[in-house]
């Protein structure tokens, strides 16, 4: 009889943490769909980051400012200028039509070589059109993505 008990005990059991588990699960899992930002709210946050950004530069040029004992003016506008100089002697970026021509050529010669068939060329491309990969001119992070390397 009490292997009959035991047996109820671990049915009751595992019934138990089926139920806790779902009870734990669900809202981890809607949780999760919420916190998946939107295009607005990465908007929202490149905003943010770069309000924070400029405060910080404003806070940095106050300092070195009183550091230095000249007016704060004075040192923003020469931290600007250092800014733009450095922006300056960057090499420009290549256009987004640039980015896709490299990358159709580099999927011609893929499909040339017998690594891609023409069909997951053409999806490759049509998918870096519409903007689907990261980086400059599509969504997602900043960088160069397949037509920027």
């Amino acid at each position: 009889m009490s292997r009959t008990m035991s047996k109820k005990h671990l049915l009751a059991g595992l019934a138990a943490a089926g139920v806790l588990g779902v009870g734990i699960a669900a809202p981890t899992v809607a949780f999760a769909e919420d916190a998946t930002p939107s295009p607005s709210a990465s908007t929202r946050q490149d905003t943010d980051r770069q309000d924070r950004r400029a405060e910080r530069q404003a806070e940095f040029a106050e300092a070195l400012a009183k550091e230095l004992g000249v007016p704060a003016d004075k040192v923003t506008a020469a931290l600007e200028k250092l800014h733009e100089q450095r922006r300056a002697d960057r090499p420009e970026r290549p256009s987004t039509e640039d980015r896709q021509a490299r990358l159709k050529e580099r999927l011609a010669q893929a499909v040339e070589d017998g690594k891609l068939t023409q069909e997951q060329a053409d999806a490759i491309a049509k998918a870096a059109e519409s903007g689907v990969f990261p980086g400059p001119g599509g969504r997602g992070h900043h960088g160069g993505g397949p037509a920027g390397s």
